[in-house]
């Protein structure tokens, strides 16, 4: 029987042989950076495993073998941010008039008295985008699209409002005690 001389890889067994060698080196890398993102070992392993099988995929595109981890941290980055892009809000079969407030306070102490007495002293132009961000959440970009003003001078506002405010209230202090 002669001797069997080697057989060249088919190209199916060499992209299997080249990821290997790509997953040996890089595994641990991916683990750890997937660890930092998630904080959570299980999912820290699900999103390797969801980057390596990406990797797997288009194995073909990774042209410089140099760039291969920097290849597989971008796929893992990407991967991350896709859970949070999967995360679909669930619905209620609670109609919305039943979800309203379930009690009707109203503050009727002396400082809640005091404050109400300061915004509505507290000039519309101040008052308006201090109450949006303060009591309805808008960040300061919403404020400044709501108000025709640069995302600054929304900022500049909200300042020149709590600085308002804040003297407003002192000057209250004395009438209050």
């Amino acid at each position: 029987m002669p001797a069997e001389t080697a057989q060249p890889l088919a190209p199916a067994s060499q992209d299997h042989a080249r990821f290997m060698r790509l997953v040996g080196r890089h595994r641990d890398d991916l683990r750890h950076y997937a660890l930092w993102l998630t904080k959570d070992p299980a999912v820290a392993d699900d999103l390797v495993q969801e980057t390596l099988l990406r990797a797997w995929r288009s194995l073909d595109k990774l042209h410089n073998p140099k760039a291969a981890k920097g290849w597989l941290i971008t796929i893992l980055r990407r991967e991350n941010a896709r859970r949070f892009e999967r995360i679909q809000p669930r619905y209620s079969d609670i109609p919305m008039e039943a979800i309203g407030d379930s009690h009707s306070y109203y503050d009727t102490s002396t400082e809640a008295f005091v404050l109400r007495n300061a915004l509505e002293k507290l000039p519309e132009e101040y008052r308006e985008p201090l109450l949006l961000q303060v009591i309805h959440g808008y960040s300061q970009k919403e404020i400044a699209l709501k108000f025709g003003l640069s995302v600054a001078g929304a900022g500049t506002r909200l300042f020149r409002a709590r600085n308002k405010l804040r003297a407003l209230l002192e000057s209250e202090e004395p009438q209050a005690a």
